[in-house]
């Protein structure tokens, strides 16, 4: 047997999807795991792909690393899962002539944002781990599948050949036909694979045959490395709560000979495919001599893309050189709008130089952000600062609100994860939290390049500004601040924090951003107290916000004499004080709409002495 050989002369079937045929187990459980608990089924599923035609087949491990298997309790386990799945496919290839390919999934891509995403080392070692326990137990080659993000591929490929002379096969998934996440084409990112020692480089999951095949239509042959082809059945679709594919098997016979003429010498499929569909590829065949020219449609040369009109000087420009004034006002909780538009026009004549807009904070439901943040910019020549939060909005939704945020004008907007749903007027209400706010951050950015989430050209760039949240009111500051590290790298453009309500804080948050080396600039949160009983309540109920005990005890003096406004704002004030010594961004929040309040904040600020070229 030599798989490299025979890659020459022929095209080869691989086999179909294991996790389609194991899923009546149960989703919320590991199928890798089934290769202790369930070994004679697993030998059956292969045994059935080999019988319906299959060259190949490939080990039940796609999960079995580390990371993936951690999620379940087994991490302890690695050894003997892999173990016996190579020992299983063997088992039922044994005298066939079939080769067996040791599969390792992607990690990125398809990450729960409810986890925190592991780290390129802890990928690295996690997948280490995994390509040792394959190849100890004697694979024939390596398949490394579904990697979304090429990066991560071309890492752990750079592992493989590093480690193993035995043939890889890397398969790249994509959301758009021809085009990976980032924004590259299929065809330069397999060269890139090739280069790199891959023998066999495709395209697996996500699109169905008709797709995959116009997808492969944009790929030369490849002087370095042949080409693969693992389709999905089709779109899934939701029966009765259950994830179903179409199982017209004819409908895939008729594409093995396609993806044949379009070069391909390795036709398998993924998800939803069945030892039928790997009957159909082998029926469908004319001929398994290889093509060895064809005919390449690249893909469309978009013209230059046209940027969006600028929004004249920049947050981020202005706050270098002077004092810059952010303020909040909340979106009325009824239909009634009338104050909001009072105190955004008084607040604009008063020079702040931009409103900002939450997106239901405290997960309250109020009139739309986006709504009101077009009519301060259409129709009273307002900035807006709007507030995006990914627990309103699954992926789908924030890709659409963005697209609008752009053709709006709209060119700010903070990302946020946004308080549970579960704290708000609404307990039953669920949290979406598709991404976290540094993903967010990273999908609004994407939008500049005129590249959506999918990698598919926008055919316009957007100009947005993002900013991402902080909160100092923690103990160990200079900690924290590696979470501002963390959203600067995902391209975070400045910070807003949470208010403060301790002078000292600025001094820390100051030290620890120069310490860190952290430039970008930061927008530090003032919200003037109006009575003790709204001190209490914002320090003991609202998450990310604590008092001092000295401010508390002032507010409960103040109350006792009539004179809880005026002590509130002279704590607000004292709090300025310390934050323009330090920073030229300020961010008021207004409470309960009383922009008076920050109205006399903002002259507060505009008077004192410009610091120039402060750059936090």
């Amino acid at each position: 047997m030599n798989l490299r050989r025979d890659l020459s002369e022929k095209v080869l079937i691989a086999d179909g999807a294991m996790g389609t045929l194991l899923y009546s187990y149960g989703v919320d459980r590991s199928f890798e795991e089934l290769n202790l608990s369930h070994p004679d089924d697993i030998v059956a599923i292969h045994r059935a792909y080999i019988e319906a035609g299959a060259d190949i087949i490939q080990t039940n491990t796609y999960s079995a690393n580390y990371i993936k298997l951690s999620r379940y309790g087994l991490q302890d386990d690695i050894k003997k899962i892999n173990q016996a799945a190579v020992r299983h496919a063997k088992e039922a290839a044994r005298g066939t002539g079939v080769y067996i390919f040791g599969t390792i999934g992607g990690i990125n891509g398809a990450n729960d944002a409810r986890i925190a995403a592991p780290s390129l080392e802890e990928i690295k070692r996690s997948f280490r781990e995994q390509l040792y326990c394959l190849l100890l137990e004697g694979v024939d080659a390596i398949l490394l599948e579904t990697y979304y993000d090429l990066e991560e591929l071309k890492t752990v490929l750079k592992i493989t050949r590093e480690t193993t002379d035995l043939p890889i096969v890397a398969n790249v998934s994509m959301h758009e036909p021809g085009l990976l996440q980032s924004g590259q084409t299929l065809a330069s990112a397999l060269q890139e694979l090739a280069d790199l020692g891959a023998d066999v480089v495709g395209a697996n999951c996500r699109l169905g045959p008709y797709h995959m095949s116009k997808a492969l239509e944009s790929v030369p042959l490849l002087e370095n490395a042949y080409l693969a082809a693992y389709p999905n059945a089709s779109l899934p679709q939701m029966d009765e709560g259950k994830v179903v594919y179409q199982t017209e098997t004819d409908y895939f016979e008729q594409y093995s000979e396609i993806f044949r003429q379009e070069g391909v010498r390795l036709i398998g499929g993924c998800c939803g495919t069945t030892p039928d569909h790997i009957r159909a590829l082998r029926r469908g065949l004319k001929s398994i001599k290889p093509v060895t020219s064809k005919v390449v449609h690249p893909i469309l040369e978009l013209a230059e893309l046209d940027a969006a009109e600028d929004a004249g000087v920049r947050l981020t420009d202005k706050v270098k050189e002077q004092y810059t004034v952010l303020v909040e006002l909340d979106p009325p909780r009824t239909f009634d709008t009338a104050k909001f538009f009072e105190g955004a026009q008084k607040l604009d004549a008063a020079g702040v130089d931009a409103i900002t807009i939450s997106d239901n904070s405290l997960a309250t439901p109020r009139i739309s952000n986006m709504a009101l943040a077009a009519i301060l910019k259409q129709e009273y020549d307002i900035r807006p600062l709007i507030h995006l939060t990914t627990r309103d909005h699954n992926l789908i939704g924030m890709h659409s609100h963005i697209m609008g945020f752009h053709k709006l004008g709209i060119q700010d907007v903070l990302a946020v994860t946004g308080d549970p749903s579960k704290v708000g007027d609404f307990p039953g209400a669920s949290s979406v939290f598709d991404l976290r706010s540094v993903e967010l951050v990273q999908l609004i950015k994407k939008f500049n390049d005129g590249i959506s989430y999918t990698g598919k050209s926008l055919k316009e760039k957007a100009r947005f500004q993002v900013a991402a949240a902080f909160n100092p009111n923690v103990l160990k500051l200079d900690k924290a601040v590696r979470l501002i590290e963390r959203k600067v790298e995902y391209g975070a453009d400045y910070i807003i924090t949470q208010p403060i309500y301790d002078t000292e804080k600025a001094v820390q948050l100051k030290e620890a951003l120069v310490d860190a080396g952290i430039t970008v600039p930061v927008f530090v949160g003032v919200m003037p107290l109006l009575s003790s009983r709204n001190a209490e309540f914002l320090h003991n109920e609202v998450p990310g916000i604590r008092l001092t005990d000295e401010v508390r005890e002032r507010m409960r003096e103040a109350d006792k004499s009539g004179t809880g406004r005026e002590e509130g704002m002279a704590i607000a004030k004292e709090i300025l004080d310390a934050i323009c010594e330090h920073f030229n961004g300020v961010y008021i929040i207004t409470p309960f709409l009383r922009y008076d309040l920050s109205i006399e904040l903002t002259k507060y600020v505009q008077s004192k002495e410009k610091i120039s070229e402060q750059t936090v």
